[in-house]
């Protein structure tokens, strides 16, 4: 019997999904991959910014990461951010990559927003600055983005974080822990 097939879904500048990030690795019994989206093209995104603070500082502090130090602004334009992502899931690096932005907002306090950041992210994961920085400018790299989210949204997803096992979508921050009774069944 086959291992059924997995998704994490992301968008970079989600704490939900930083969060989840965190632990979709280590939960779900199978390989999963890490599938770059545009949050604010989802139908379920609005979770207001304060609203989550105290929900992601908590859960933070329960898991064992970092302290949070919130990126300014935030929330922020992920835009750049994500066609890295899509061009790192390209190359094989959407993992690392993810992490490592992840943690430069989330942990480090600095906004996606920033080309610096981003580019940081990436050197953390052997991507060239120059070769980034061409990549994201791609009308190909901005399309195939653009088409991953709305595939996301056609199977199910309306929210970030989100995981796919089979057909099954599971949403929210506890999305890696649900999903992972999904490979029982």
């Amino acid at each position: 019997m086959s291992s059924p097939t997995a998704a994490f879904y992301f968008d970079l500048a989600s704490p939900l999904a930083y969060l989840a990030a965190e632990r979709v690795l280590h939960v779900l019994p199978g390989p999963a991959e890490w599938r770059p989206v545009l949050a604010r093209e989802l139908t379920g995104e609005g979770e207001q910014p304060d609203e989550v603070r105290t929900h992601v500082e908590r859960r933070a502090q329960e898991l064992g990461l970092q302290p949070l130090r919130w990126p300014q602004p935030f929330p922020f334009d992920s835009l750049l951010a994500m066609r890295v992502a899509t061009y790192a899931a390209s190359i094989g690096r959407a993992v690392p990559f993810a992490q490592a932005a992840f943690r430069q907002a989330f942990a480090g306090g600095h906004s996606l927003q920033s080309p610096d950041f981003v580019l940081i992210a990436a050197a953390a994961c052997e991507m060239h600055p120059a070769a980034v920085m061409r990549a994201a400018a791609l009308e190909s790299v901005a399309a195939r983005l653009s088409e991953t989210t709305a595939l996301a949204a056609d199977l199910g997803v309306s929210s970030i974080p989100a995981v796919l096992v089979g057909e099954e979508v599971f949403m929210g921050e506890d999305a890696p822990e649900r999903a992972a009774g999904a490979y029982a069944r």
